[in-house]
């Protein structure tokens, strides 16, 4: 039994890695939306919430940070999404929250991205392991 464990422990370290990897490159220039931290809330009725910080050079409506989602990275399936209604010039980094989102059981890693309306979703992404604490950039609060 607790070599069976010890596989499973190792896959899912290799898989978060290679998640990671792929994640890991993006243009950090404010111009592009970064996604600097991440709070995942479960509710009880297995839902979740998401507190997402995003950090961009906002100016005005012509260039902002317009949107925020949380997506399977080995799928590519959106679960979640925040639509980001206004510019936040005087207000950066920004968090906003939003609830009911629905992440499938036996997932275990999601990414959160966030998109700026002229360069799309070309920043800092967090990559989210549903089942630790917390992780760089991100914190697990689980029933």
């Amino acid at each position: 039994m607790k070599t069976i464990t010890s596989i499973l422990i190792l896959v899912s370290l290799i898989t978060f890695g290679l998640f990671a990897e792929e994640i890991a490159e993006f243009n950090p220039d404010l111009d592009f939306a970064q996604v600097r931290f991440v709070k995942a809330v479960e509710s009880s009725g297995g839902s979740w919430t998401f507190y997402v910080t995003v950090r961009h050079r906002d100016e005005g409506w012509k260039h902002y940070a317009d949107f925020w989602d949380v997506l399977n990275p080995e799928i590519g399936k959106v679960y979640g999404e925040r639509v980001l209604v206004h510019p936040h010039d005087t207000e950066q980094p920004f968090t906003r929250s939003q609830s009911r989102i629905v992440i499938p059981g036996g997932v275990r890693f999601v990414e959160v991205r966030a998109r700026c309306n002229l360069h799309g979703f070309e920043g800092k992404t967090v990559l989210i392991d549903l089942e630790t604490d917390e992780g760089e950039d991100y914190k697990v609060v689980s029933n």
